[in-house]
């Protein structure tokens, strides 16, 4: 089966409580297999930054799911968790986000769906949770973990447990 990376992010409500269940939903043990997860990251706001800062974290999987299937269920499990896109600011609060950062070596370029995802190698907070489940996983000919040696990671702090 083909492994995906997954990112989290959010920064309403209880953030912590909510991604766990995000993580516990995306990850149902059949169609999509938790293989790691990373800790969970205190990151500074990026694109609109008049917000309270974000926590982030990655997972990495095994699925059976097409990009397509998985793009919808991550939509899914947003909106069960209370996130509406229709309404929400581009870049601003939310209670959950979820990303498809890679599948495979599959490269797809759709209206709604870019994987790789787009600037994530110039993004500290996909990028370092990343290289703690995925250091080894190669991106536009680098290893995530020499990706994330290239980029400013100051702001990014690692919660505890």
């Amino acid at each position: 089966m083909p492994q995906a990376l997954i990112g989290l992010g959010g920064n309403v409500g209880d953030v912590r409580a909510t991604l766990a269940k995000a993580v516990a939903a995306f990850c149902d043990g059949e169609a999509v297999r938790l293989l790691a997860r990373s800790s969970d990251y205190e990151t500074p706001p990026w694109g609109v930054t008049d917000q309270p800062p974000f926590v982030n974290l990655a997972v990495r999987v095994e699925t059976e799911l097409s990009p397509r299937d998985l793009l919808k269920r991550a939509l899914a499990v947003e909106a069960g968790l209370g996130r509406d896109r229709a309404t929400g600011r581009r870049w601003g609060p939310r209670p959950v986000d979820i990303d498809i950062l890679a599948y495979g070596d599959i490269r797809l370029d759709e209206p709604d769906l870019h994987i790789p995802h787009p600037r994530m190698t110039e993004r500290a907070f996909v990028l370092v949770p990343l290289a703690e489940i995925a250091p080894d996983w190669v991106l536009e000919g680098r290893a995530i973990a020499d990706w994330v040696t290239a980029i400013d990671t100051a702001g990014v702090k690692r919660l505890p447990g």
